[in-house]
């Protein structure tokens, strides 16, 4: 019989979930639509409901140790989502204690960008590695902070939200009600709007001219940099300079041995990297220079939340890899 544990990705518009053993691999994964239920309790009636039915259908051997979620705006401490503004409920949802009772196994939860951090550290490129920060970068900006082997929660579970460091002063306003947050610079939305800002300058002949906010995408930005158009990649050396100077001062905090960028913005590889690391390292106290390489995640985009949640509950049970 296989040992496994139950993984969750909860997301604003779909949750996945898997049977995922110790190694990291995926006995069985299965994507639920938000709108196939209405609140906490009727989406976890579902994953049980579910989970059941992929057993006996593919007549899986497996012994479900614990459950892990990843999800927006998790208390780890609490196990509770609290007011995330992508999900349809509203308030604070104890969402593991729904599982627990649902299951009768221990649950555990951490927000999504915490979890990216556990996975990393357990099957990606921060296997071994104690002190690192993790950056996701994708439609906004999320952060883990590891410090000798263990995530940084801070007093009430909500510590790491580099995403919202301001950069700027009086800078972009920022879903979260602020002005200057790194995430309104250093996400694919604030590369779309550096790429706005810089047509509307029109300093650049580009071959992104005519295309509008909602039709813009971080791959069309991605693609014509590659091809040379001069006004993508400005867009990729000003977002790199502004991450880069933030990822500076992350370093003097926690001195890490890694930083790695995981997302949707991160894919555009040395776009990214080479102007942010240019950036960091012009910016770090000399203590620091040339100590802390920045690379990319090592887990596999489509894989990598819901092997986080996995890690989380693997590694709350006391278990290795």
């Amino acid at each position: 019989m296989t040992q496994v544990v139950l993984a969750i990705d909860l997301g604003g518009t779909s949750a996945d979930f898997a049977f995922i053993n110790l190694e990291g691999k995926i006995i069985f994964k299965e994507n639920i639509k938000s709108k196939d239920y209405d609140t906490a309790n009727s989406f976890v009636q579902l994953v049980k409901k579910l989970s059941n039915e992929a057993i006996k259908r593919k007549k899986l051997d497996i012994k479900i140790r614990a459950i892990g979620i990843g999800a927006p705006n998790g208390n780890y401490y609490r196990g509770t989502i609290e007011f995330a503004p992508n999900l349809r409920w509203n308030g604070i949802i104890p969402i593991a204690d729904y599982f627990n009772m649902a299951f009768g196994i221990p649950c555990f939860l951490t927000n999504d960008a915490n979890a990216a951090a556990i996975g990393e550290g357990m099957y990606g490129n921060a296997q071994n590695v104690k002190d690192f920060i993790m950056m996701t970068l994708g439609t906004g900006v999320g952060s883990g902070i590891v410090i000798n082997d263990k995530v940084i929660y801070g007093n009430d579970g909500f510590a790491g939200e580099l995403g919202h460091v301001i950069v700027k002063n009086k800078g972009r306003k920022c879903g979260c009600g602020r002005e200057g947050c790194l995430e309104t610079y250093a996400s694919v939305t604030g590369l779309k709007r550096t790429v706005i800002k810089l047509l509307m300058d029109n300093k650049f002949e580009s071959g992104l001219k005519g295309v509008s906010f909602n039709e813009l995408t971080g791959k069309m930005v991605n693609d014509a940099a590659l091809k040379g158009d001069k006004l993508a990649i400005e867009a990729f050396r000003y977002t790199g300079e502004i991450l880069g100077k933030a990822l500076a001062n992350f370093i003097a905090f926690s001195s890490p041995n890694l930083i790695i960028l995981f997302g949707g913005l991160a894919q555009a590889g040395d776009l990214i990297l080479n102007p942010t690391k240019k950036a960091m390292e012009e910016n770090l106290l000399k203590i620091y220079r040339g100590k802390v390489p920045i690379i990319l995640s090592g887990l596999k985009g489509n894989d990598a939340a819901i092997l986080g949640a996995a890690a989380l509950a693997w590694k709350e049970m006391g278990v290795r890899n």
